[in-house]
């Protein structure tokens, strides 16, 4: 188990609790706030953006927001966190995953106040006379509690990073740049002049910031892929495309894929996330260990067997992939390659077109992932990582298989507001 994961429990062990007079307020206004958050998120954004345009400039992804992704997932974890507040239910994997990506996007104190601000001026624009003064008391402490949990845990991560909160963006310098398909690149990375980058845990990721024609630095988190002991780091970029109406969704990694070569700077912030290997070492260090990913979803998948095959790992391991096509499935060879070496570890591959069938350790089925066709030990530390619709998808079908949720782990890279 990562040391911040541990901060993050210890500092909810004693957690502060919600007024008893307020109890039940939250529990009433719960149905109103959740039938009119689509009409609050947009009103709050303007608002904040307006008041702060540094903000979607500099820091929020624009393509999220224009989709309305962001604003789904924001509101819908601090809802979630006061139903689990009035409940007594566990927020740390809700609050682990937002504090790695707020600590990845250099977030500080003060911006909490910020969004305090902005949020309720919206609410009360919205619900108007519904806010008395009790309903503004009980929300106002239900979002304090969640931003000083919060405040606290990232003030641990930049702590164990050793810098400033906030203080997270470094220069890289691509040095190659590997074409694997037609909307997949590969990325090295090493610091200015060669200079090695900090080291990372398998399964965590970075955000790399760039300078966009029209003066916005945008930010887009990518895993990072094996460690090579030499400071370098590899991330895999798959090309987001505009929507059809114009989105600027996939902004980054569209930059990237027509920009980024051999000697191209870009800004880079120290590795953070909660999916990592070593959360399934706390609980036992011989539990089977299922890698499941979708597409590029595959690249912390890689550092993890890495770390596997270093430390000699006898568990079992399946490793299942659905990827579009033979073509188009990334870092094959590397899986496979690494798989060879463990002692008792399978492969599962699905494609939805193209490729032959095959039977054995390193099976290859057509269509959809389809677990039947797999053997999932219960007791399995299952890590997930792929696109919101195969997570939709993907983790309920582990719950069916017998898996616990809290053997769950999941990453992606959009707005969550689905899993929250």
């Amino acid at each position: 188990m990562s040391t911040s994961l541990i901060s993050l429990e210890s500092i909810l062990a004693h957690p502060r609790e919600l007024s008893p007079h307020n109890v039940p307020v939250i529990r009433e206004t719960l149905p109103v706030i959740g039938a009119h958050i689509d009409e609050i998120t947009p009103v709050f954004y303007s608002l904040m953006f307006g008041n702060h345009p540094e903000l979607l400039r500099d820091t929020f992804n624009r393509g999220n927001q224009k989709l309305g992704a962001q604003q789904r997932a924001l509101a819908a974890s601090i809802a979630t966190f006061a139903t689990m507040l009035v409940d007594g239910q566990s927020p740390v994997d809700l609050l682990s995953r937002i504090g790695h990506k707020h600590a990845s996007l250099g977030i500080t104190p003060d911006q909490y106040q910020i969004v305090h601000d902005n949020l309720f001026a919206a609410i009360v624009q919205v619900l108007g006379d519904a806010v008395t003064p009790e309903v503004a008391e009980a929300w106002d402490e239900v979002y304090w509690i969640m931003a000083s949990v919060l405040i606290d845990f990232e003030r641990g991560l930049y702590a164990e990073a050793q810098v400033e909160p906030g203080d997270v963006f470094r220069t890289a310098t691509v040095i190659a740049r590997e074409d694997v398909t037609d909307s997949v690149a590969v990325f090295t990375l090493a610091g200015p002049d060669g200079a090695p980058l900090p080291d990372f845990r398998p399964g965590q990721y970075t955000s790399v910031g760039v300078v966009l024609p029209d003066g916005a630095r945008q930010l887009r988190q990518y895993s990072l892929s094996t460690a090579s002991g030499d400071g370098t780091w590899r991330i895999g970029v798959r090309r987001v495309d505009p929507t059809s109406g114009g989105c600027p969704a996939g902004e980054v990694s569209g930059w990237l894929h027509a920009t980024a070569g051999v000697g191209t700077e870009l800004q880079v912030t120290l590795p953070f996330g909660d999916l990592v290997l070593d959360r399934a070492d706390a609980a036992s260090d011989t539990a089977p260990v299922v890698l499941c990913s979708a597409g590029i979803g595959i690249t912390p998948m890689l550092g993890m067997l890495a770390q596997l095959v270093a430390d000699e790992a006898t568990r079992r391991v399946i490793v299942l992939h659905a990827d579009r096509s033979p073509d188009q499935h990334v870092l094959a060879d590397e899986v496979a390659g690494e798989t060879s070496m463990l002692a008792d570890a399978e492969v599962h591959t699905w494609y939805e077109a193209g490729g032959e069938s095959v039977t054995g350790p390193g099976a290859v089925h057509q269509g959809l992932m389809d677990l039947s066709v797999v053997d999932v030990p219960a007791d399995a530390h299952v890590f997930l990582c792929g696109s919101s619709g195969f997570l939709q998808v993907i983790r309920p079908a582990f719950l069916s298989a017998g898996v616990d949720e809290e053997r769950l782990h999941a990453e992606l890279f959009a707005p969550n507001d689905w899993l929250v």
